[in-house]
């Protein structure tokens, strides 16, 4: 608070409660000095407030004395807090100086409000989130740069999600990194006849289904997508699973050859031998995993089913 000049006879600073005291009446200490213009006096006051009473704590000067108020202090040594007015009294004309609620220990000063332990309390104002901000707070400056957490790309944990980049979770030595009741897959489906070469899109499905009879046999090309190499996607000691379904009608084809990113790989083939037939009027489901064991280096373990 600045320095309050009391400069006429019917002008001073009283203080009163907003209501009484639970057991104890806060105490005061005032001092102040008399400019008379011949000379300087000190003085000083203290006693008790008087709940919504108003009470004085620094009177009035006298004479031509204009008083300077050097400091005041209010202490509240009630068990509950309570809350003060410090008004300037001007002949019965009040104006309010200081509205402030004291915390149980709390002294109230000209330099502000002091703890129990005598510390100063810092006092920031309060905004209104829902009415008094607008507009996005960059990331740099903490925020996420985007009005929503969707638009900012943070994932709400009880809504459906989705994620278009590499999501990495990595567990501990002593702990699983996923437990899930279940995963769903994309399947693609088309009318489509296996012939000749079939690129399989791994970033597109992990099970593709040709509905449409075989019309010859045919070469399964796995990468990440057309524009988009396997070996780009995936890390050495990293493998992928992959299914494809091939309908056959009354003549028979099969999966002839595979590769990878156009390059043939010889599978290993379950049982040992890879198919050299089809099987009449019926699906075979062709199961593939892919390791990567180097640059653009993979095994790939196969095996087909008949289901009919």
């Amino acid at each position: 608070m600045k320095i309050l000049v009391l400069d006429g006879t019917a002008i001073s600073i009283q203080v009163a409660m907003t209501t009484s005291a639970a057991t104890t009446n806060p105490t005061f200490v005032s001092t102040y000095a008399d400019n008379a213009g011949s000379g300087i006096t000190e003085g000083a006051t203290d006693g008790a407030l008087n709940g919504s009473t108003d009470v004085t704590v620094v009177p009035a000067p006298t004479g031509s004395n204009r008083r300077v108020i050097k400091g005041i202090t209010i202490f509240n040594g009630d068990t509950a807090a309570v809350t003060v007015l410090i008004k300037y009294d001007n002949n019965a004309t009040q104006r309010t100086l200081v509205k402030v609620t004291l915390a149980v220990g709390d002294t109230w000063t000209t330099d502000g409000v002091f703890d129990a332990n005598g510390n100063l309390k810092q006092t920031m104002g309060t905004v209104n989130l829902a009415t008094q901000v607008t507009g996005t707070l960059p990331i740099a400056n903490g925020g996420t740069g985007a009005t929503t957490l969707a638009g900012a790309n943070i994932p709400v944990t009880n809504v459906a999600n989705t994620f278009t980049g590499l999501q990495t979770f990595a567990g501990t030595a002593s702990n699983a990194d996923i437990k899930t009741s279940n995963i769903l897959e994309t399947a693609t489906i088309s009318a489509t006849a296996a012939t000749g070469t079939i690129n399989y899109d791994m970033t597109t499905q992990s099970v593709l289904y040709y509905t449409t009879n075989a019309s010859g046999n045919f070469t399964v090309n796995f990468r990440g997508s057309s524009g988009t190499s396997l070996n780009t996607i995936m890390a050495t000691g990293e493998s992928l699973s992959a299914t494809f379904l091939v309908t056959n009608g009354a003549t028979a084809y099969y999966n002839s050859v595979v590769q990878v990113d156009g390059s043939t790989v010889t599978p290993k083939w379950q049982g040992g031998s890879a198919p050299t037939s089809g099987n009449a009027s019926s699906i075979d489901s062709y199961t593939y995993v892919i390791i990567k064991t180097g640059s653009a280096t993979f095994t790939v373990l196969a095996s087909v089913t008949k289901f009919a």
